[in-house]
């Protein structure tokens, strides 16, 4: 009766997460605010895929994480907003990972990349400062959410990549125990509500929507770890942020891709 009434939050939060996400994207595609084409982008394949879920997913997780704590909500909403700024902004710019936007900061050109890359590293340790109660374990959170929010940008190269990253680790905090299960929850409702259409090529998460969603996994990362589990995955994120264009590169090849 316990282990039952423990899983009863999570399966919720996942099904609002879903809900949401699917609801979101019907109605941008009926609404198709800014006109269609504005709300449609080219994939790595040359088609022609909708942009809907990558809104649609930071809403819902927005949303869904917001109800559980409103500062992981807030940090997921940011993601995603300065994730969307980038993806209407830097339409057609070829710069990915924080070295060539900063490289560009440098020559005195401002991307939309190092508008965004600036706008989650100031709000991603906000929220660690919210979630957390000790001071090096408010800076550590902070580095999670924005690293983790980073990571998962990063891999999206190839339909379903972004998703299954998110999916994959956030299934065993499902599992688990503890504080971590409401918000592994969200984020695995989120991205499972996205991934057939991802994965079939019909639509596409873009930065939006891969920002939001590694947001919400770096919250689900805070809440089921203590000192040591902040450190080495603060440290893990770090090593993958300075090795971006390797990350990216190794997620294209998964699967062959």
């Amino acid at each position: 009766m316990i282990a039952r009434t423990a899983r009863t939050p999570r399966t919720a939060s996942f099904g609002l997460a879903a809900a949401v996400t699917r609801t979101a994207s019907t109605l941008l595609r009926v609404a198709a605010p800014g006109g269609r084409d504005r709300c449609e982008r080219k994939n790595h394949a040359g088609r022609t895929v909708e942009w809907y879920a990558g809104p649609a997913s930071a809403v819902a997780g927005a949303l869904a994480a917001g109800r559980i704590r409103p500062a992981a909500g807030a940090a997921v909403l940011v993601a995603g907003a300065c994730g969307a700024y980038d993806d209407i902004a830097g339409a057609g710019d070829p710069r990915r990972g924080f070295r060539a936007h900063l490289g560009a900061l440098r020559d005195g050109e401002v991307t939309s990349g190092a508008v965004k890359l600036f706008g989650i590293s100031a709000a991603a340790p906000v929220a660690g400062a919210m979630l957390e109660e000790r001071p090096l374990d408010k800076v550590l959170a902070g580095v999670v959410i924005a690293g983790t929010a980073h990571l998962v940008n990063l891999v999206d190269v190839r339909p379903g990549r972004a998703a299954g990253a998110v999916l994959a680790p956030a299934a065993p905090g499902l599992l688990r125990k503890g504080p971590a299960g409401e918000p592994a929850a969200v984020t695995m409702g989120a991205a499972a509500a996205v991934l057939p259409d991802d994965l079939g090529e019909r639509a596409m998460l873009g930065d939006t929507g891969a920002h939001a969603l590694g947001a919400a996994l770096g919250a689900a990362v805070v809440a089921g770890n203590g000192r040591a589990g902040l450190v080495a995955h603060a440290a893990a994120l770090v090593a993958a942020a300075t090795c971006g264009e390797k990350v990216s590169a190794a997620a294209e090849s998964w699967g062959g891709g």
